[in-house]
């Protein structure tokens, strides 16, 4: 308990500094670590220190920078929730958000929106990742009533559809837009503006907020229809809305970031193996660890190299090992 408790202090204490660190570092000609940190020090403490780049500074940071982080901060924290969420309905460890096939829808309604010029990708794509999603509701679907099994088959089935959509859309695409697209299908933050920011917020805000009411709702439903509905629960009400709140935020987030594959599968199995499976303590745990996990993937991904490498290729060279150490570490087995 004292170690939960502990783990928590943690987790809850370090997103600040992070975010402080991350808006430090970054490739620039014009300052480095070191200038970032004093122009953040004589903002914050009111000091008045000359700095010829000033100007220079506070726009890369403010305008650049900062957008940036408090994006890759929401996209890993809306993942890794929208995962334990899922996990938590369908009673299955290896659901992720995308596993109705909003991935795949996004996917191609982002290489459709590319490929056609005109069109803008964001609503393509968000668009899209709906309409899988709805599909593979409707077509699970038997008498009024939908069973996990029937709902989880179906989204592999309409993924598998709009992964071949996706494939015949970059096969007809020329070389330079082709590009294009597989680098959004791996995910990149490298066009983040405070306009992404602003487009997301509302759509994640309600739906985090849906998702953190419904958390105690979450440990019921975990057990079963019947115990759920012994606790006076409508199991089926209950889950059409979390799983709308979870699609919802995925979609939203994925529309401006490009498909992060993996990430709401791994860090919830992270947060469980961390703080145990009460829904209650793990949903706000996976929204702040989610975030500060796929910053730190992100700040890898533009400092690493004098090239930026998409996110979605750190999420499993640095997520997977990590993973797979904290279940060795913890023994933990799904029966």
């Amino acid at each position: 308990m004292k170690k939960n408790r502990l783990i928590l202090y943690i987790v809850y204490a370090l997103p600040l500094p992070l975010i402080v660190l991350s808006i430090c570092i970054g490739p620039s000609d014009v300052f480095n670590f070191n200038d970032a940190l004093i122009w953040l020090k004589n903002h914050l403490f009111c000091s008045n220190e000359p700095n010829e780049n000033s100007y220079i500074i506070q726009t890369i940071l403010l305008n650049v920078r900062l957008p940036r982080i408090l994006l890759a901060f929401m996209a890993g924290g809306v993942l890794a929730v929208s995962g334990a969420a899922m996990q938590a309905i369908f009673r299955n460890p290896l659901v992720s958000p995308y596993i109705l096939g909003l991935s795949s829808g996004a996917a191609f309604g982002a290489a459709l929106a590319l490929s056609i010029s005109f069109a803008q990708v964001q609503v393509f794509a968000f668009g899209f990742g709906l309409i899988a999603v709805a599909m593979s509701y409707l077509a699970a679907i038997r008498q009024k009533q939908v069973s996990t099994v029937s709902l989880i088959l179906s989204g592999v089935i309409v993924g598998g559809i709009f992964t071949a959509l996706l494939t015949i859309v970059q096969f007809m695409s020329d070389p330079f837009k082709l590009q294009t697209i597989v680098a959004w299908t791996m995910g990149n933050m490298h066009n983040t503006n405070w306009a992404s920011v602003e487009s997301v917020f509302i759509p994640v805000i309600l739906s985090i907020l849906i998702l953190f009411i419904f958390r105690w709702k979450l440990n019921v439903l975990a057990l079963g229809d019947q115990e759920a509905q012994s606790s006076g629960l409508n199991p089926q009400r209950s889950r059409i809305i979390v799983l709308v709140a979870a699609t919802l935020a995925s979609s939203a987030i994925i529309s401006v970031t490009g498909v992060i594959g993996l990430f709401g599968l791994i860090v919830p199995h992270m947060v469980r193996m961390m703080v145990g499976p009460n829904n209650s303590v793990a949903i706000p745990v996976n929204f702040v660890f989610g975030g500060m996990f796929l910053l730190i993937i992100d700040d890898f991904s533009r400092t690493l190299y004098s090239f930026e490498i998409p996110i979605g290729i750190f999420t499993m060279l640095i997520g997977a090992p990590f993973f797979l150490y904290l279940m060795k570490k913890t023994k933990t087995v799904w029966e």
